[in-house]
């Protein structure tokens, strides 16, 4: 269901920025398929078995029949960012999800959990907006907007963008939120009994929906950091872009209390960490050498 979702979502898409989709041969288009080829090889290499992939394709475009109210909400949840609060716990770098993976795999001696990466079709389609976004749905489908590339112009700048959304991906944070999703709504239709419903929407936009949003990003953030430098990104540039993606987003203090995501200066200071930067900093040593490292996932 998590794929059928993302490829819906990656077909209404297309359909919505008609039009303004890059041919596969404009430079934008074959840059960022390039790097998001070196980062899903990345991927292919930190899970510890064989596995074969194909090369990332270029999404053309056609004709759909896309319900536009419904694709303007899909937009909107990808790009939204609703206040929160921000919680002290959260201010740690979440590698939850690799750290499981490994020990699956040492305690069963086999790989790790990643069924849903096995025969994915990567499509890859650059979209020119003047957003700053980009993402990567469930399925495999990687979207970059030209406002992106504006701001962020070298290629380690774009494959630490792109590893932290093919992060998301692996880690299956839309799974994740969408299985939550569903215990907050059993929960807020208990309390509706109770009290007022916008007094639980509140409550449980604060101190549950959020903060767990932000763990995702972290730990995004950790994955990608691994897959850029396994990729032979340098590594150090990642603190950097966070800082910088925190300034063109008018990042703040208080952005670190109001918001889904730390603020950039906080995610550069969780990646800059000497025991987080030593690690891929080992990747990508390795990378450079010819000698890539296999099973860091």
């Amino acid at each position: 269901m998590e794929r059928r979702i993302g490829e819906a979502q990656f077909e209404q898409l297309k359909g919505t920025f008609k039009g303004k989709i890059l041919p596969a041969i404009h430079p934008d288009s074959v840059r960022v398929r390039l790097i998001s080829n070196d980062i899903i090889k990345a991927l292919q290499r930190g899970l510890s078995h064989e596995r074969v992939w194909s090369d990332p394709g270029y999404a053309a475009e056609g004709d759909f029949m896309v319900d536009e109210a419904r694709t303007r909400e899909t937009l909107a949840a990808l790009m939204d960012t609703p206040p929160g609060k921000w919680h002290q716990d959260d201010e740690i770098l979440d590698d939850k999800w690799v750290h499981q993976s490994r020990k699956e795999a040492q305690e069963r001696g086999s790989r790790p959990t990643t069924q849903h990466l096995e025969g994915l079709n990567w499509e890859v389609l650059v979209v020119n907006e003047p957003v700053v976004n980009a993402f990567c749905l469930p399925g495999g489908k990687i979207v970059v907007f030209t406002g992106l590339l504006e701001h962020f112009r070298t290629d380690a700048e774009i494959a630490t963008i792109i590893g932290h959304e093919i992060g998301h991906a692996v880690a299956r944070h839309a799974a994740e939120g969408i299985t939550k999703n569903l215990w907050f709504a059993i929960l807020q239709l208990i309390l509706y009994q109770f009290i007022m419903p916008d007094v639980v929407h509140a409550m449980s936009t604060l101190l549950l929906r959020l903060p767990f949003s932000r763990r995702m990003e972290m730990e995004a953030d950790y994955i990608g950091l691994l897959l850029m430098a396994s990729a032979g990104y340098d590594p150090r540039i990642a603190p950097r872009v966070y800082e910088k993606l925190g300034k063109v987003a008018g990042d703040s203090t208080l952005k670190d209390y109001l918001s889904t995501h730390p603020s950039g200066k906080k995610r550069a200071q969780l990646l800059a960490q000497a025991k987080v930067m030593e690690e891929a900093l080992t990747l990508y040593r390795e990378a450079r050498a010819g000698r890539g490292i296999e099973g860091f996932l």
